[in-house]
C-alpha cells in the first residue's frame, strides 16, 4: 500500500475543533494526503478518516466500508457537501458510533439512515456519493469532522462526560 501512517490526533486538539479549509488545489500534494489518510485509517483499523484526524486542516475524507446492502465502497471526498433528506423522508438510525480521534468508546448517535455527499475527487473531478447504512454514518461523521464536531458533540452531557472517562481511562491503562 502507498503512502505513510501517521499519528492519529486525539479530542482536544485544536485542529479537530474548527471548520477545515477549503482545498484549492488539486496536485500530487493532495494525492499523497489521500495516500497517507489511507494509510493511517487502516493502521488504526477505522473505516473513515478526515485530514484533521492526522492534523492537516483541509477539508478532505477518505472511506472504506460497506453500504446498506454490505457492498464495499471506498474513495476520498474533497470539499464535501452533505445533502440529508428532510424531515418526511428521515429515517433515523441510532446505532453506536465511535471515532479514531476519541479511542475506545462508542455511543449511541441518531443519524439519518442516507445520505448524498458531493464533492471532488483527488484530481478535482466532481463526485456524489449515496450512502445507506454505514457508509451514510460514515459520510456524516467524516463531514462533521471537516465542519470542527466530533460524534460526542452530538451526545448529551453525560453520555460525553462518560465516554471522554472511559477513553482516559484506556490511555491510562495502556500507558502502565
Amino acid at each position: 500500500m502507498a503512502g505513510t501512517a501517521r499519528p492519529i490526533t486525539l479530542v482536544g486538539t485544536p485542529v479537530l475543533h474548527a471548520r477545515c479549509a477549503d482545498v484549492e488545489t488539486f496536485d500530487a500534494a493532495l494525492a499523497e494526503l489521500t495516500e497517507d489518510m489511507f494509510a493511517s485509517m487502516y493502521e488504526a483499523n477505522g473505516v473513515g478518516l478526515a485530514a484533521n484526524q492526522i492534523g492537516v486542516a483541509l477539508r478532505v475524507f477518505v472511506y472504506d466500508c460497506p453500504d446498506g446492502d454490505d457492498v464495499a465502497r471506498k474513495g476520498v471526498i474533497v470539499n464535501p457537501e452533505l445533502e440529508l433528506p428532510g424531515p418526511a423522508g428521515r429515517h433515523l438510525d441510532d446505532s453506536e458510533e465511535g471515532c479514531l480521534s476519541v479511542p475506545g468508546p462508542h455511543a449511541s448517535v441518531a443519524r439519518p439512515d442516507h445520505a448524498v455527499c458531493r464533492g471532488f475527487d483527488v484530481e478535482g473531478r466532481p463526485v456524489a456519493v449515496h450512502g445507506t447504512g454505514l457508509l451514510a454514518r460514515c459520510l456524516q461523521h467524516e463531514t462533521d469532522h471537516l465542519d470542527g464536531k466530533l460524534y460526542i458533540d452530538r451526545i448529551s452531557a453525560k453520555a460525553r462526560k462518560r465516554v471522554l472517562k472511559e477513553m482516559a481511562e484506556l490511555q491510562n491503562s495502556s500507558e502502565v
